[in-house]
């Protein structure tokens, strides 16, 4: 069964079933900082996160100053997640999973330190506080909360991952991480570097 994600060849297929959503959406233009960096003001922040109130494509350029190692955009109001390759020929948008509570999302720049395929998962010493009664390690297969793959951010205990419960996808059900379906995640893995630029918004 597939999920549904969005490469750059049905992009145009895409747009044109949803025209008249698309019409009148302004595309914000924010100021570089740098060759490798954006700085985003809090009122395009929130003005940017209130345009994407809906699942839709977008421009990397908002975002990023370059596409080096290409980039990821995690948006946590639409709860999507938006693929750039680095020669741009590729762009692939996933349905997520997203944090249960504004205390447990983190925002901002970081980047994919780590690949993991058949990860392991060892719960963070505040979720064993939350969750008293989780077991403190589990191993790879279908038991594994974070699915067949891992990218692992460079803030600690950070990770886009699978997931085996697919219920969970479009919703606010992690405990910090983004999820997404494991044949995505395994897409993503296959396009994404270490080193490759991830934002969330």
């Amino acid at each position: 069964m597939s999920h549904g994600s969005f490469d750059i060849k049905s992009r145009r297929a895409f747009l044109a079933g949803g025209a008249a959503l698309l019409s009148g959406v302004a595309s914000p233009v924010l100021a570089q900082d740098g060759a490798d960096t954006v700085e985003i003001e809090e009122e395009v922040s929130e003005k940017v996160r209130h345009n994407i109130s809906s699942f839709r494509t977008l421009r990397w350029q908002p975002y990023f100053a370059n596409l080096h190692k290409g980039a990821i955009l995690v948006d946590t109001t639409s709860r999507a997640l938006h693929y750039w390759s680095e020669d741009g020929e590729t762009y692939k948008l996933y349905p997520t999973s997203v944090p249960l509570s504004e205390e447990m999302t983190r925002r901002g720049r970081t980047s994919v330190v780590r690949k993991v395929e058949g990860p392991e998962w060892r719960p963070t010493p505040s979720m064993l506080k939350r969750n008293p009664d989780w077991p403190s390690y589990v191993g790879p297969g279908p038991d594994n909360p974070l699915g067949t793959h891992a990218l692992y951010l460079s803030w600690t205990y950070y990770r886009i991952h699978g997931t085996h419960d697919t219920r969970k996808i479009g919703r606010r059900s992690s405990n910090g991480c983004i999820g997404l379906y494991n044949e995505h995640i395994s897409e993503l893995f296959s396009f994404a570097k270490t080193g490759t630029q991830v934002l969330l918004i």
